[in-house]
């Protein structure tokens, strides 16, 4: 596309900033106590603001009043829609979220009413990426209950054209920060080290810089002793990735400890691994500078 046929485009993109995506959506269900205490259930939550006569809904379910579910919602207009196909007919077929922003104005309370609105808020210039070169498409909602304005919900996409990547080539290399440091130097020395609170004595993995249980910041480690299960696993047959060869399996291992972390299982064909499968702790080294934590499976198997 000559420059002048691209900031055509870009000016037609720009030209859905502000037209609306719904309007005047209607939650399907008033804000309630079930559907509080399954999300607190599954996020493990245990607040007390969100139970009693008083409850509350935790600040950040804000986005589960407004979901249309399998049939979805009426007043959805055509804009949002054709914006994506000039992306897509311009090359830009992949899509990926990139982050949301939500701000709170006032707590939602079981009863209340869930009505909302939402417009294409921005669409930014060309950008180029890593994943490839694409347009960030940012969409925000406003959402209401009986009327007064409880919070803001904004979500960003980018549809992008993928980068043609070439077979081969290195593994990528671990992100390494002040956080978690201290895991990798234990895998340079064949040690895998799993944080504990020094306060309640909760493990966890990955390294965080505080407690998720208590909120300590405070923490010591412990070795694993390397035993584990395939808690539950994928196997990747695409997209292909430069030095991946697919298929190849990647399991959730809970470690004998009580946590669980993400890696390749070997030493079994891809097809036979099982979730309750035994593993044990390996080091498998992928070149002059890289060397992962992975487990090899052991005698025996599991249960689908």
């Amino acid at each position: 596309m000559s420059a002048e046929g691209l900031e055509a485009f870009t000016a037609r993109l720009k030209g859905y900033e502000g037209r609306p995506v719904a309007v005047t959506g209607v939650g399907k269900d008033p804000v309630n106590g079930p559907m509080i205490r399954h999300w607190c259930e599954a996020m493990g939550d245990t607040n007390p603001a969100y139970t009693g006569p008083d409850a509350i809904a935790p600040p950040t379910m804000l986005q589960v009043w407004t979901m249309g579910g399998l049939s979805g919602h009426t007043g959805r207009t055509e804009a949002y829609d054709e914006l994506l196909r000039l992306l897509d007919e311009a090359g830009c077929t992949a899509v990926v979220a990139t982050d949301c922003e939500q701000e709170y104005l006032r707590p939602l309370r079981p009863g209340d009413e869930v009505t909302f609105d939402a417009v294409i808020e921005s669409v930014s210039d060309r950008k180029r990426t890593k994943l490839g070169t694409g347009y960030f498409v940012t969409t925000r909602m406003d959402v209401r209950a009986d009327g007064e304005p409880v919070g803001t919900h904004r979500f960003r996409i980018l549809k992008y054209a993928p980068t043609r990547v070439k077979p081969g080539g290195r593994r990528p290399r671990p992100v390494i920060n002040r956080d978690n440091a201290g895991f990798w130097e234990g895998v340079r020395r064949h040690r895998l080290l799993i944080q504990r609170c020094t306060d309640c004595g909760t493990p966890r993995f990955p390294w965080l810089p505080g407690c998720g249980a208590c909120g300590s910041p405070e923490w010591d480690t412990v070795e694993a002793s390397g035993e584990g299960t395939v808690y539950s696993y994928v196997v990747v047959h695409h997209p292909p990735f430069p030095a991946f060869a697919p298929p190849y399996a990647v399991g959730l291992i809970e470690l004998a400890e009580g946590v669980r972390m993400v890696s390749n299982v070997i030493g079994v064909p891809y097809d036979k691994v099982r979730i309750g499968m035994p593993v044990r702790l390996d080091f498998v080294r992928y070149d002059d500078e890289l060397e992962l934590p992975v487990f090899r499976a052991r005698d025996g198997g599991g249960e689908e």
